[in-house]
């Protein structure tokens, strides 16, 4: 029997029940899944960059796992502390989703430019108010359009979606791996991804993490069975250019590593980065390509 701590949102409980699902599958091990409240979830009337507390999402399940009381915790990569914390590790990392974001609107909030061929932003009324609560997406919908107005936002992804629906916000953006995992009924709205040259995901955005203890090999085994080493090496990368740059969570950074097709005995990846600042067009935007995603990330560190 696994313990697999998870926060209580939707999407959480079904990452962690998607994971827990694949390892049975592989292993026969039957598990529980046992739901924690982190700060973040406590926290709701307050923007999450302004919080000011570490590990927001993860603190509660870090503990709960010294302590013993569940043997794994699978997160949102991007949501986990780059380091790994006293006594815990990084036990696998499974296949990647779409790590796109997606602008999510109403057709009643675009303009008469609206069709194929329109970039995202593009159609949305003068002065739209973007429902987000991540400093990098806020700053990259200014850089896109510096009239846009983006406004914090909180819940999870289906009460994002309702805000959408019901006009709080004329757009919101979203992660699209979340809305995939969940099915999430799009219904009446219009979804346009972000393109990753100029809307850069955030490190880690789309893969997911599973936490253990270290040393604990049996678990370690386990984990094992669901862990893909290319979409290892990519996350990595990003999250070592996010190290090396001395940022958090709330840093206003994008980088995503892609392994180009065909992949081959020997891929190749391509490294995209932006930093985002203050003003509007205020950006670094970096693409290399390179058969080490390791390399181009201390390269990417020591030129920016």
């Amino acid at each position: 029997m696994i313990v697999y701590g998870t926060r209580g949102s939707e999407l959480a409980l079904t990452q962690t029940r998607m994971v827990a699902e694949q390892i049975k599958q592989a292993t026969g091990e039957d598990y529980r899944v046992q739901v924690l409240v982190t700060t973040g979830d406590r926290i709701q009337d307050q923007p999450l960059s302004g919080i000011g507390v570490k590990g927001l999402f993860t603190k509660e399940l870090e503990d709960a796992l010294r302590s013993g009381a569940i043997d794994a915790a699978v997160h949102s990569l991007k949501d986990l502390p780059v380091q790994d914390p006293d006594g815990l590790a990084l036990g696998a990392v499974p296949p990647r989703e779409d790590p796109r974001d997606v602008l999510v609107t109403r057709e009643q909030v675009l303009t008469e430019a609206y069709g194929d061929g329109v970039a995202p932003f593009a159609a949305l009324r003068a002065g739209a108010t973007v429902g987000t609560s991540s400093p990098r997406r806020a700053l990259a919908a200014i850089a896109a359009r510096a009239d846009l107005q983006p406004r914090d936002i909180r819940g999870n992804v289906p009460t994002r979606v309702r805000k959408a629906r019901d006009g709080d916000y004329d757009a919101v953006v979203l992660a699209r791996a979340g809305l995939n995992r969940l099915g999430q009924d799009l219904s009446g709205l219009v979804t346009q991804p972000l393109p990753v040259d100029r809307f850069t995901p955030a490190p880690g955005q789309g893969a997911l993490g599973i936490q253990c203890r270290r040393g604990d090999q049996r678990i370690l085994d386990v984990l094992a069975n669901v862990h893909d080493d290319v979409t290892a090496r990519c996350v990595d990368a990003e999250r070592a250019v996010l190290l090396g740059l001395g940022g958090g969570c709330s840093m206003p950074l994008g980088v995503l590593v892609e392994p180009l097709a065909p992949a081959g005995p020997a891929p190749r990846f391509r490294l995209r980065a932006a930093l985002f600042g203050g003003a509007p067009n205020a950006a670094l935007y970096d693409a290399r390509i390179g058969d080490d995603p390791a390399a181009m990330a201390r390269e990417l560190v020591a030129q920016w």
